[in-house]
């Protein structure tokens, strides 16, 4: 069973690259498994400490998107063998039961919902029902393992047969609002399209589009993505920032989870369309960020070459879309962490900052805590399933690849990069 690993943060700081990674990645992986939805098993939008005894109280909302990356995130638990492969099987197939019980919106889950009933709890007055793009990355999830759960057994024969029923009655082509060349965000049978986003201009949506096309039923047409996705002002680029071309995005590349959310799955190596390489585009974003922290226009104290990030976190003020164009001194673990197959050696630094600098004011229960201000002397003490789970994901990417390879065999997905004409690596000699 995982067990809590209480070591010195500065004690880990010391460890080897291979050895710090792990004790990262496991700790990080109890927010999941000894934070979840008590119910359920589900992930929690958020879980907060209280005083020094580490107490935390939970937020009763489960994060549909947060649970999709945790799913990938016990993935990682099971090979390395921080959890047995019985035990993450008798936990999916609680929340597989959580989830098939839960309120969907013509397939598409809410933003939050409860463990328990499965009732959908609004995000906002208007926002209260069906969420594309948070079901999106729920489906990845659910698709990795699918693949990772392959044995001939009863248990692991119906945990597929029910992520197929989950996948396959999600109707992506609702979302475009009766065959528009765009898919809409959000849908609500008491506020109908009230909301109106638009998804489009690059951003972390690649991967909602990649399903949509993809789906075996309810598919959109690949012009869907060329004129709804791949347009607007903020997809294209062509500026340089430090000295660095953005070939696509908005100005100065937007918060880093862009380069993370969909990347979880969606292997980026060798990955290209007629707009970009997708590898060179997330390293140039990551670069960009790590540049305008040594950069620091503005003087935050702590920025510099050990000490950078910027994403969407919580902050002395609420929670905020960080990055180069709104900073307000924030640096997010999970900005950097997540980052490191694009910068291994930069990223490495940064961690071993962290701990040794900051200590158990950043690294706690559930590996680092959300974000940190030093201009403010203000720590979170805060864990976000949408931050937790793409750091021990992502980092699972650099050292194996195992989510990349195991998303990119998924039959469906292959199919749907052919359809939206993408080339890859894993398309093999078929590739575009």
């Amino acid at each position: 069973m995982l067990k809590k690993d209480d070591r010195n943060p500065k004690a880990l700081a010391a460890l080897p690259d291979e050895a710090l990674l792990d004790a990262v990645q496991r700790q990080t992986f109890r927010y999941f498994w000894d934070g979840a939805d008590a119910a359920s098993g589900l992930a929690l939008d958020r879980r907060t400490l209280v005083g020094a005894t580490g107490e935390d109280l939970a937020d009763e909302r489960v994060a549909i998107g947060g649970t999709g990356f945790g799913i990938m995130a016990m993935i990682v638990a099971v090979e390395r063998g921080w959890i047995t492969r019985d035990a993450a099987l008798e936990r999916l197939g609680r929340m597989r039961d959580a989830l098939l019980r839960a309120r969907r919106y013509h397939g598409a889950f809410p933003h939050f919902m409860d463990g328990a009933s499965g009732a959908t709890i609004p995000m906002s007055p208007k926002d209260d029902a069906g969420d594309l793009v948070e079901t999106s990355f729920l489906c990845m999830g659910l698709l990795c393992a699918r693949q990772y759960f392959s044995e001939d057994t009863a248990m692991a024969r119906r945990l597929r047969a029910d992520i197929d029923t989950l996948w396959h009655e999600v109707e992506w082509n609702w979302f475009t609002q009766g065959g528009r060349d765009v898919l809409y965000w959000h849908w609500s049978p008491n506020h109908g399209w009230a909301m109106n986003h638009e998804v489009h201009g690059w951003n972390e949506c690649l991967i909602t589009y990649f399903l949509a096309a993809a789906a075996p039923r309810h598919a959109i047409d690949p012009k869907v993505y060329h004129r709804g996705f791949a347009s607007g002002p903020d997809f294209l680029n062509g500026h340089s920032y430090h000295g660095i071309e953005l070939p696509l995005g908005p100005p100065n590349a937007g918060p880093l989870f862009f380069a993370h959310y969909s990347f979880c799955g969606l292997d980026p190596r060798g990955l290209r369309d007629r707009y970009a390489d997708y590898w060179d585009l997330n390293s140039r974003h990551v670069q960009i960020n790590r540049a305008h922290c040594i950069a620091n226009p503005r003087g935050f104290p702590g920025y510099g070459e050990s000490c950078w990030g910027l994403t969407a976190s919580d902050d002395p003020d609420g929670y905020l879309a960080h990055d180069p164009n709104n900073d307000n001194g924030t640096i997010s673990p999970t900005a950097a962490l997540a980052s490191l197959p694009y910068a291994p050696a930069e990223v490495m630094r940064v961690l071993r900052h962290f701990l040794t600098v900051h200590g158990e004011r950043v690294w706690r229960d559930y590996g680092f805590v959300d974000a940190f201000c030093e201009r403010r002397d203000w720590f979170a003490n805060t864990f976000l399933a949408i931050d937790q789970g793409p750091i021990v994901v992502m980092m699972e990417n650099h050292r194996t690849g195992l989510l990349w390879k195991l998303f990119m065999s998924v039959p469906e997905v292959q199919a749907g990069l052919r359809a939206l004409d993408f080339s890859s690596p894993h398309l093999g000699a078929s590739a575009a």
